[in-house]
Parts: C-alpha cells; sequence; structure tokens
C-alpha cells in the first residue's frame, strides 16, 4: 500500500484491496504498548495507520481502499463516514443493525438485539464513548498521504475471537468484539466480501 500510493501519479486509478490476513496484531502510530495485554504467541506488527491495537485473522474481510481524495472531491472527515456508511449497507443486507459511538470510529452492534431497528442513545459531546450493551463488528483505521488514502476496514465475519481478549481493542478496555458468526449469521468470507466491496465502491464514488 505505501509503496502503491508513493509512486502513484494524479492520473492512477483508485483500486480496492480485499484480502484475510493470517494472526496478527497491528499498532497505530500512537498506539500505546500498554493496551497490548498479552500477544503471546501471534506476531505485533507496527503500522503507520491511525489509531490504537487491533486484531486481523482468518475469517475477517480485510478492505483497503486506494483512493485519491483530491480527485474524488471530499475530506478525510467525510471518507470516514463514506467508510462506516458502507459497512452499516452491508450489514443492513444482511438484517443486521449497525449504530456509529460519537469518538470511537468503527461499527458496533447491540448485544442483546443485533436485528433490532432502535436507535442508539448518542454519546453527549465532549463525554467518552459508551459501549455498554455493544459489541463491535468492525473496526477502522487509515492513513493519508499527499491526499491518498490506504490501510481501510475490517469486517468480523466467522472468527476464533479469543486474540481479542489479549488485547484492549482499539484502546478500550473491555471493549467486546463480535463477528456475523456469533450473533446469529453463518455466512461465508466470500458473502460478507463480496457485498462490502460493492458497497465500498458505490460509497466512495465521487
Amino acid at each position: 500500500m505505501q509503496a502503491f500510493t508513493a509512486a502513484r501519479s494524479a492520473d492512477t486509478p483508485d483500486a480496492l484491496w480485499v484480502c484475510e490476513h493470517p494472526p496478527v496484531f497491528t499498532q497505530g502510530l500512537a498506539g500505546k504498548p500498554e493496551h497490548l495485554l498479552l500477544p503471546g504467541d501471534i506476531p505485533v506488527l507496527a503500522t503507520n495507520r491511525g489509531g490504537q491495537a487491533t486484531y486481523h485473522g482468518p475469517g475477517q474481510v480485510v478492505a483497503y481502499p486506494l483512493i485519491d481524495l483530491q480527485r474524488a472531491g471530499y475530506y478525510v472527515k467525510e471518507y470516514v463516514h463514506r467508510i462506516e456508511e458502507a459497512v452499516l449497507r452491508t450489514l443492513g443486507h444482511f438484517g443486521v443493525t449497525g449504530h456509529r459511538v460519537r469518538g470511537a470510529p468503527g461499527i458496533y452492534v447491540r448485544l442483546d438485539d443485533p436485528f433490532g431497528h432502535a436507535r442508539l442513545e448518542a454519546t453527549p459531546e465532549g463525554e467518552e464513548p459508551r459501549f455498554t450493551g455493544l459489541g463491535k463488528i468492525a473496526a477502522l483505521g487509515i492513513k493519508v498521504s499527499r491526499h491518498c488514502t490506504y490501510h481501510g476496514v475490517a469486517l468480523n465475519v466467522a472468527m476464533d475471537l479469543e486474540p481479542f481478549g489479549r488485547i484492549n481493542p482499539c484502546g478500550y478496555a473491555g471493549l467486546q468484539t463480535v463477528d456475523l458468526s456469533t450473533i446469529g449469521l453463518p455466512i461465508t468470507w466470500n458473502e460478507a466480501a463480496s457485498v462490502l466491496s460493492d458497497k465500498l465502491v458505490t460509497h466512495l464514488a465521487p
């Protein structure tokens, strides 16, 4: 991604890379070591994205949009919003209701009612994010260089969730992480990857 971004010109077409990683913890630029509790036998990789520690592994769809924001005509804040919207629409395609939490990028679901449509109570501005009753199903971490994006978003489909217990996910102690399988949606990696890719292409268009 770094090489692609460094080499691209104003005429380089945008791209979307979708993959599945072997088990790895990644740490963002401002990542604090205390959020890596017990990595054990899983390697820890320092990255230049934003955010804190997260986990990637089999059963998770990882999508890396490589977008020229200047050409697309929108800024970083809107870019993040568009990625989150693509994840929300992906979940909606499968009947799951996802939620944003103010101040905590990513997408969350209600643990007691992931298919219900009730809105979350908004976190008051200036207060710490509230995660009571929520599980994180998609994590987001990006980097922008010369108006061009890399890194991206990870959607949990059918994973071994145990490694998330070895970190404070995204820097939040006790934040529960879930996947589509554990909330009662047994879809394949390919199904989730196909829908997420389509939604990202649609919502990241200029």
